[in-house]
């Protein structure tokens, strides 16, 4: 006899209308991403900052206040700009009312990043704690929140303080667990606004940040590689550019709309690149291949448009096709500056143009030289089959070959069948994907972009990452290395390393490869078990489980059973990013960790050797 399906009812008490600030507070990834806990440049905290700097720099871009302060201690936040401040009859609604706001109005606010009056409604509502003051014309008015419900209105009063907007917050710790802000992100983010709107300045605990020659600065901060010409700085109004080439494979873009740092790009990218190709092409009256042109480019554009569309509420994609009320478009509006400009500085500027020819003339006599190793290669990974023989592919990539499921994806990559086969038992099938590496891969330091086809590993790697056309294409947002903890793992570590460091250096730029934190011991009792990833953790959990605790090595990841595995892989996995920053020369780096110096890397590892104790 079948069992009868438990009737579920649907009745008008079944919907629901919530609180603005309970469907934030349920849903804050709608508003600001994913949450983290400060480890990362994109989690949450550092999104509520942005957002509430956002409302100072609109306040800037509109002609208003110089300066803005920032102070961030024992994880409270404060932001002071010199704007006009909000109108006080207004400071409660603007900050607790959704959709309301100033930039609504387009001749108060015309080319403003925060549009749609959401974002400083989301710190409030996830702060246990926010309160903003402003001061406007010798008054000012002051309201305090918690989690977005008002506990303390004050009463208009005088003040002496200049105009402006004080605004305090201290995420809640319930949500942003154990969070803590890190300078490393903050000072990028800060600098970004900096570059971005040349006579600003933004003073962050004491230390001030200041550009005078906007994206040049912005270009010069973040280059790892040296610049083959002067770069290139084109400027008009409401789009401002740059450009230069270098000696690196790749191509390396960094794009804001109205001071917003859109990381995935948009409409606006997607022309600047157009243009510059096609701009260059005509220029030079020769058949380029455009990826010729832009091989080891490195460029940045930066556009002011009135009502932007972007992808989402983080705003780090621009989906706009309209400038404004003209209807122009962002690809002619771009194309249009482009063309004008760029031909014009060429037709000056004989010494950069002819450095620029001799580079994108080696580019295309590289790639006619590998042009039948690239035909084969991409057989041989067709033939390959890739989703059996090296590739165990999550399932939201199955059917995918644009990377259109890519944000939320990660891969594995890793050596052995014992610790791929540990991992590919352990891990999430939906999300995870787990490449195998066959021994120790290739050292291609020194070696040009040939060895990516003739190498198999690399070869089958690369299409596997779907990076041969660039990273737009990447069908995976973290890029995970998962190697043993000794002397061999550290080894393939270092040489994957290379090999994006050498042929996609914006990869690892960009914040996706990272290193797989595995435990290194396990120590247990018949009541608990603890994994150490530290010594010092290893010698806590040996006091807090006495006495005479197991203690168990880990000496490699096939070591670690699939059960155990999963607590490693999940969630809460340690990943530790792989960056690069100002200082670190790519060249120089490879050169001295995987180059011909025998002699003086041996005296660096002498120098720095550190004897570990027998524990066993």
């Amino acid at each position: 006899m079948e069992e009868k399906l438990q009737e579920v009812t649907y009745t008008e008490d079944n919907i629901r209308t919530l609180d603005w600030k309970e469907h934030i507070r349920r849903r804050p990834g709608m508003y600001i991403g994913k949450l983290g806990d400060g480890s990362h440049s994109d989690d949450g905290i550092y999104v509520l900052l942005k957002e509430t700097m956002d409302n100072s720099m609109d306040e800037y871009m509109m002609g208003f206040g110089k300066t803005i302060d920032v102070t961030i201690r024992d994880g409270k936040v404060t932001v002071r700009d010199h704007g006009r401040g909000i109108p006080l009859g207004k400071v409660v609604d603007v900050a607790s009312k959704m959709n309301t706001g100033g930039k609504y109005d387009s001749k108060a606010f015309k080319k403003s990043v925060g549009l749609n009056g959401v974002g400083i409604k989301a710190v409030n509502a996830l702060s246990t704690y926010f309160r903003v003051s402003s001061y406007r014309d010798g008054e000012m008015k002051t309201v305090e929140f918690e989690c977005g419900n008002v506990i303390k209105e004050y009463p208009i009063t005088k003040t002496d303080e200049p105009n402006g907007t004080l605004t305090e917050f201290i995420p809640d710790n319930s949500i942003f667990k154990d969070y803590q802000y890190q300078s490393e992100y903050i000072e990028p983010l800060l600098k970004n606004y900096v570059f971005l709107n040349s006579g600003l300045s933004i003073i962050f605990n004491g230390k001030r940040f200041h550009s005078r020659n906007g994206l040049v600065d912005l270009l010069n901060e973040y280059m790892t590689t040296d610049a083959l010409y002067p770069i290139i700085h084109l400027k008009g109004d409401d789009i401002e550019m740059v450009l230069t080439h270098t000696n690196q494979y790749g191509e390396e873009y960094y794009s804001f709309v109205n001071g917003q740092h859109t990381t995935q790009g948009g409409t606006h990218l997607s022309a600047f690149r157009e243009a510059v190709s096609r701009t260059v092409k005509e220029y030079f009256a020769k058949n380029f291949d455009y990826a010729d042109i832009r091989s080891g480019m490195v460029g940045a554009i930066s556009i002011k448009v009135e009502e932007p569309v972007f992808e989402s509420q983080t705003k780090t994609k621009l989906g706009s096709k309209d400038m404004g009320p003209d209807g122009v478009s962002v690809s002619k509006f771009i194309g249009d500056f482009v063309k004008k400009e760029l031909d014009n500085f060429l037709h000056i500027n004989h010494e950069t143009s002819d450095i620029m020819l001799q580079k994108i003339q080696e580019s295309e006599k590289e790639r006619k030289a590998i042009a039948g190793v690239t035909k084969l290669a991409r057989e041989r990974a067709k033939k390959a089959n890739l989703h059996n023989r090296k590739l165990r592919d999550c399932r939201v990539h199955l059917n995918d070959t644009k990377g259109k499921d890519q944000e939320g994806s990660s891969i594995f990559i890793t050596e052995g069948d014992s610790a791929s086969g540990s991992i590919t038992k352990s891990r999430d099938v939906t999300t995870q994907a787990v490449f195998s590496l066959r021994g120790k891969p290739l050292n291609t330091f020194g070696m040009t972009k040939k060895v990516v086809y003739e190498n198999e590993e690399f070869n089958l790697l690369q299409a596997a990452l779907n990076i041969e056309d660039g990273i737009e294409g990447l069908r995976y947002n973290k890029v995970i290395i998962a190697t043993d903890a000794d002397v061999d793992g550290m080894h393939i570590r270092l040489l994957l390393i290379t090999f994006f460091l050498q042929f996609f250096p914006d990869l690892i730029k960009k914040g996706h490869v990272y290193i797989l934190q595995t435990p290194l011991f396990r120590v247990r009792n018949k009541k608990k078990t603890s994994y150490c990833y530290t010594e010092e953790e290893r010698l806590s959990a040996i006091k807090e489980l006495s006495p005479n605790p197991e203690i168990t090595r880990f000496k490699g990841l096939g070591e670690i059973s699939p059960d155990e595995f999963k607590h490693f892989i999940g969630p809460d996995m340690r990943l530790e990013p792989v960056t690069l920053r100002k200082n670190d020369l790519v060249k120089e780096l490879l050169e001295f960790y995987m180059g011909k110096n025998t002699m003086e890397r041996q005296n660096f590892i002498i120098d720095n050797l550190v004897i570990e104790e027998d524990i066993a």
